[in-house]
């Protein structure tokens, strides 16, 4: 159990994490996709990766959170942690919390994504996933994938890109 954990403990933590925007109920789920593994490791069949198995195992753990209760009654807030500020202590504090400002832009970019969207460019960018392993572990086809991916990005640029030209538009009128 530690070596599988210390293995890949990361890689499902930073999905879970891109998917919630939340570090507490990120490191949560995570502990729980990790109780589920064990639970079912006598079901894995060694039918490719165990990383990929794994990870199906935190893509249904996040769908049923987001379906919950909890999630649904909970208020959900980003906070300045530690963990998200550079190792540097060299650093200037302003480009510590403008770092801060445009990453949380991104994480909220991609929060605002349909989920299926959300769930392709999370997997394919983030965790570094392939399009075939992208639909399998979401049950889709790849051309679906493709298609997800591409109109998640177009997305992400208009929100992005887009909504400061939109700002500077609406100023000058």
């Amino acid at each position: 159990m530690e070596v599988l954990v210390k293995r890949h403990y990361k890689s499902i933590f930073s999905y879970v994490y891109r998917k919630t925007g939340d570090y507490h109920i990120s490191f949560d789920l995570t502990q729980e996709v990790f109780v589920k593994m064990m639970n079912s490791l006598e079901n894995y069949r060694d039918k490719g990766k165990f990383s990929h198995w794994l990870l199906k195992i935190a893509v249904n753990h996040c769908m049923d959170y987001f379906r919950g209760r909890e999630f649904k009654q909970q208020l959900r807030e980003s906070e300045l942690t530690e963990e998200a500020l550079p190792a540097s202590e060299h650093q200037n504090v302003w480009n510590i919390f403008y770092k801060r400002l445009q990453n949380d832009k991104v994480r909220l970019a991609v929060q605002s994504l349909p989920e299926h969207q959300r769930d392709a460019v999370i997997l394919n960018y983030y965790n570094g996933l392939k399009i075939k392993e992208v639909a399998e572990l979401t049950g889709s086809n790849e051309s679906t994938v493709k298609s997800r991916i591409r109109l998640g990005i177009t997305k992400l640029k208009e929100i992005i890109v887009g909504g400061e030209r939109d700002e500077t538009y609406r100023k000058r009128r």
